[in-house]
């Protein structure tokens, strides 16, 4: 009977025993499928892939050399794509200010191109070497625009700055056929005669240019359109006397503008000051040879024009066409009042003071009952020496549109040769002599005429 019960057993104990085997292999494999599993899973983990380097890029220092993006300058390779890709990678930066580097000690050559905004931060452009574009009419690319040669587009937040040089070769420019000084007596000749403006900004605001040099335009050398909020300080401008329209500062529809402590020397106005400008002042200005600082001219092709509260003080003009001037066309609209003249010291310029309704580059213009209103025109503390084939004071004013309340003072103009002085001239003039003046001005009117109170200057 035992032995029966112990036989009985054995099968048992022995089925536990294959049973606990197996489960002992299972949990084996388990194990390592289990550590296998985990050991996949660890090395299949990956970080995010990182950036490839870009050699093109600012490395967060907010400053983009344009050699890096493959400017040559050496005066001859055409940079303008490097130019543009380093515009468009600042443009799009982050940073608060991106500073656009022309470095010094190279010439970059570049074709007309326009820098268009707006931009995410300020934007800088430092022109340390020297920034020049093709040489004459003949190596401007047919497709390319002759009117002007760099702007800026709708960009908020800018300043053009640096100790370096733009160069606007523009001698052949000025040796086309129909330039005003290549006929005789000033007249012009057939052909073609669209000429870059060097520097243009348009529909652009917070604006300055500063401390740079900039020679020899084709035309204009810097042109405000549409700007507001523009302060330049301390540029050094250059062109020869005989160089046509190359006006060194011209603005159009701008306001708030601020030009201060510069050089100007060209061929035809220091400063011009066009229509839709307002609130500007011109400030320690040293003008010529040129043809001095001019309001105008305004109301060519029949056109309203409108122009209000200038300023022109402390400035220095030497040897000029003309000092101060406001030059209208007949036939416009509008009006220019508000402006001083003040503490302005001339050295043998010709029209020291002078307005003309008459404005006309040639003989064949036709007398307009209509023309831009003249009036509120302060000129107080001018003195210095006026070129004898002019007369020191000029006001020709409108037929029918009188210029009125001139107000003159401290005004003391003498003959750069000889000891004659020669009277003023004036025209439909009205206004005020709140001192005696050298010489003395006895043809200005007083009062105010009947057609200028029936005259809607309202329209301004």
């Amino acid at each position: 009977m035992f032995r029966m019960k112990h036989s009985h057993i054995l099968p048992q104990a022995f089925c536990i025993l294959f049973l606990t085997l197996v489960l002992l292999v299972q949990a084996r494999h388990h194990s390592h499928t289990k550590h296998k599993h985990s050991h996949s899973h660890k090395s299949s983990k990956t970080s995010p892939p990182s950036s490839p380097r870009n050699e093109n890029c600012n490395n967060g220092s907010g400053i983009f050399d344009v050699r890096t993006f493959g400017a040559i300058g050496d005066g001859k390779t055409d940079d303008t794509e490097s130019f543009k890709m380093a515009w468009d990678t600042a443009c799009q930066s982050e940073s608060a200010v991106n500073v656009i580097l022309v470095p010094q000690g190279f010439s970059f050559l570049t074709q007309s191109t326009i820098f268009t905004g707006p931009c995410q931060g300020g934007m800088v452009l430092k022109v340390d070497g020297t920034l020049m574009p093709p040489d004459g009419p003949e190596s401007w690319p047919e497709n390319n625009s002759r009117h002007q040669w760099l702007v800026f587009y709708r960009i908020n937040g800018m300043s053009l700055e640096g100790g370096g040089l733009i160069d606007g070769r523009g001698e052949k420019w000025w040796d086309l056929p129909c330039k005003p000084h290549k006929g005789p007596h000033g007249t012009t000749l057939p052909g073609p005669c669209d000429s870059p403006i060097a520097i243009r900004f348009f529909m652009s605001s917070n604006l300055t240019v500063q401390g740079l040099r900039i020679k020899n335009s084709p035309q204009f050398h810097f042109r405000f359109d549409g700007c507001k909020n523009v302060h330049i300080e301390s540029i050094y401008i250059t062109a020869p006397k005989q160089s046509p329209n190359t006006d060194g500062i011209h603005i159009e529809n701008t306001d708030d503008v601020k030009i201060y402590n510069s050089v100007i020397s060209n061929g035809d106005d220091c400063v011009s000051i066009g229509s839709g400008c307002y609130d500007v002042d011109v400030k320690n200005i040293t003008c010529g040879p040129g043809h001095g600082i001019s309001i105008g001219s305004l109301g060519n092709h029949n056109s309203r024009a409108c122009v209000s509260n200038i300023t022109v003080r402390d400035s220095f003009i030497k040897v000029t066409d003309n000092g101060v001037r406001i030059k209208t066309w007949q036939g416009g609209s509008g009006s220019v009042s508000g402006v001083t003249f003040s503490n302005i010291h001339m050295v043998s310029v010709r029209n020291p003071i002078i307005i003309d309704q008459f404005y006309c580059l040639t003989k064949d213009c036709t007398n307009k009952t209509s023309a831009v209103s003249v009036s509120n025109i302060i000129y107080t503390n001018i003195k210095g020496t006026y070129d004898i084939r002019s007369p020191p004071m000029r006001f020709a004013c409108s037929d029918s549109v009188p210029c009125t309340n001139l107000t003159l003072s401290d005004i003391e103009l003498l003959p750069a040769q000889g000891d004659i002085v020669h009277d003023p001239f004036c025209w439909n003039a009205y206004g005020d002599l709140e001192t005696l003046t050298i010489p003395p001005v006895a043809c200005l009117l007083e009062g105010t005429p009947q057609s200028v109170i029936d005259f809607d200057i309202t329209r301004c």
